[in-house]
């Protein structure tokens, strides 16, 4: 009876030998096109297969010894200028991640687009020259160069992967374990990856949810780097504003887009446009973009409110417009959150047009952009012109 009372705890997440073994098999049917005699293949994920035929179709064999060149210095001192915020945005995420992971035999990795290595933190063992190979700042880890890796994955699918041993292309890769994220710009562009690495390291495929989850931070930060005169902070109603889940969307005084993180361009497709920098906020909110600013400003009751804002879409979101220096990066906590409709929240910021006017309507309308009618019709209430 006592027996069946204690707790089980299970060993630490391994990959099963089975697992291993069908990776062997899958290597030897894609690769040298020689399927097991009388068993399944392991399914592979499909990102995964279409690098290893990318390696071949380059000309690469998998018992080849990959080359892990360093850019010349000329061609390194500018590729690290050019990355230079990427890697400042970065930095406080990777800090962290080398804690998180310190226990684990695992190290973080940042690339620019093209998968050269800009930085690193983490429990780098130097005197491992696979560890050392492939951390020295410069170090070219594209497909093209070191085949399939989690770098080359993420940056050519642009997608989240996890990649254990032998699902690296070549045998000499196959000692590596890795997650990797591809990090997109404020405008939406592929700026680079996050990837971390384990050597002769157990398997962590939830890893990938760490590495996805930094690369949000680090995407955040370099959305928030970009000069503004208005910070959108993005969200669904019910949710609550003020974390890294935030879409965020940068706007200048004119109200045209300066940069979006990904996950506004999930909320907002519009933001998706060949041209972002021709996007206006009057393309994205079915509202005077004003009233966005004018929220931002707004200290009638000396709180920053949440206000609902219509898409043209039909969908609606929250948003908490923020002005430079108003604190853009903190939580919630010791906000007040008012989730009031959208038509209370107008009213109230048309009133205070109004007051500001001096009771002129007519100057009021024009400052935000509306009729004298809608100013009556949205109050409700004579107004004395």
């Amino acid at each position: 009876m006592m027996a069946s009372m204690i707790p089980f705890h299970p060993a630490p997440a391994a990959a099963k030998p089975d697992r291993l073994v069908r990776i062997g098999q899958a290597r030897q049917a894609v690769l040298y096109g020689q399927p097991p005699p009388g068993g399944p293949v392991l399914a592979l994920e499909g990102w995964l297969e279409r690098s290893w035929r990318r390696c071949l179709a380059h000309g690469h064999r998998p018992e080849q010894t990959p080359a892990f060149d360093i850019l010349p210095p000329p061609a390194l001192r500018r590729t690290l200028d050019d990355n230079r915020q990427l890697v400042q945005a970065a930095r406080p995420v990777l800090e962290k991640l080398g804690r998180a992971i310190s226990d684990t035999r695992y190290f973080a990795l940042l690339t620019n687009r093209h998968g050269v290595v800009v930085d690193v933190d983490g429990p780098i063992d130097r005197h491992d020259r696979r560890a050392d190979l492939i951390t020295r700042l410069g170090t070219d880890l594209s497909e093209q160069q070191v085949g399939t890796t989690a770098i080359g994955v993420a940056l050519t699918e642009l997608q989240p992967v996890w990649l254990h041993r032998g699902e690296h292309f070549f045998n000499a890769t196959s000692v590596y374990s890795c997650a990797g994220a591809p990090l997109f710009g404020p405008d939406g562009r592929c700026a680079g990856m996050l990837d971390l690495t384990g050597i002769d390291a157990l398997e962590r495929p939830e890893l990938k949810h760490l590495v996805t989850q930094s690369a949000r931070s680090i995407e955040n930060a370099l959305t928030l780097s970009r000069p503004y005169r208005l910070l959108i902070r993005l969200n669904w109603p019910g949710r609550t504003l003020g974390n890294d889940e935030d879409g965020l969307v940068c706007v200048d005084a004119d109200g045209c887009v300066t940069g979006a993180n990904p996950t506004a361009r999930q909320m907002v497709p519009h933001l998706n446009v060949a041209a972002p920098s021709l996007v206006h906020c009057s393309d994205l909110f079915a509202m005077p973009f004003e009233m966005l600013f004018d929220a931002a400003r707004r200290e009638a009751l000396g709180r920053q409110l949440p206000l609902e804002v219509p898409l043209w879409s039909g969908l609606r979101l929250l948003a908490l417009p923020l002005a430079p220096g108003d604190t853009d990066t903190r939580g919630s906590a010791g906000r007040t959150t008012d989730h009031r409709p959208l038509r209370d929240v107008e009213a109230a910021l048309i009133r205070k047009a109004v007051e500001d006017a001096r009771g002129n309507v007519v100057q009021a309308a024009r400052a935000l952009g509306i009729s004298r009618a809608t100013v009556y019709r949205k109050l409700g209430h004579k107004i004395r012109s």
